[in-house]
């Protein structure tokens, strides 16, 4: 078993400098932040702050719109989504832990269009890992991880909030 260490603060800072150098570079006005339930949630309150975004921060739960949802079945904590303002037009910075498949990322972009057109999406996570199975990236990223399958990744938090990375040798 491989355990990895990762500094929450410093990649939190590589994610807040991503995001910065794309605002700038798609000229991004005034945006909607919205977080994934629920490590998403809980970045995008840092980076929210972190970044004086004026308008509130949305909060998405993508469960029902998740392809795999008769698979993995029904979750008895599934909440509603808020999202406080409009999105048409609206330029979005959709935050999430981790990017992996991109299913959940497509499962967000879908709910996000039940809301309205927006007028572009920023995707920012705080760590990328191989395994991508649709044709999505993430935009800005506080980490790129090569991790071997098998390995899970948790984020802890909301308060303090801190990332658990656990690989499975071959050799158990």
């Amino acid at each position: 078993m491989t355990h990895y260490n990762l500094d929450i603060s410093h990649l939190l800072d590589q994610l807040e400098a991503a995001i910065k150098e794309q605002i700038t570079e798609r000229k991004i006005h005034n945006p909607v932040m919205i977080g994934i339930h629920s490590g998403g949630v809980w970045l995008a309150q840092q980076l929210h702050q972190r970044l004086a975004i004026r308008e509130p921060l949305g909060v998405m739960d993508i469960s029902f719109y998740r392809d795999d949802f008769s698979q993995i079945g029904m979750h008895p904590q599934v909440q509603p989504s808020l999202i406080p303002v409009s999105l048409e037009g609206r330029d979005i910075i959709l935050v999430d832990d981790v990017f992996y498949t991109g299913r959940t990322s497509r499962a967000a972009l879908n709910e996000i269009f039940d809301f309205g057109r927006p007028h572009q999406v920023l995707l920012a996570v705080l760590i990328e890992r191989d395994g991508r199975q649709i044709p999505l990236r993430p935009d800005c990223r506080g980490i790129y991880l090569p991790l071997p399958e098998g390995t899970r990744i948790q984020l802890t938090g909301p308060e303090p909030l801190g990332v658990y990375i656990q690989s499975f040798d071959a050799e158990m």
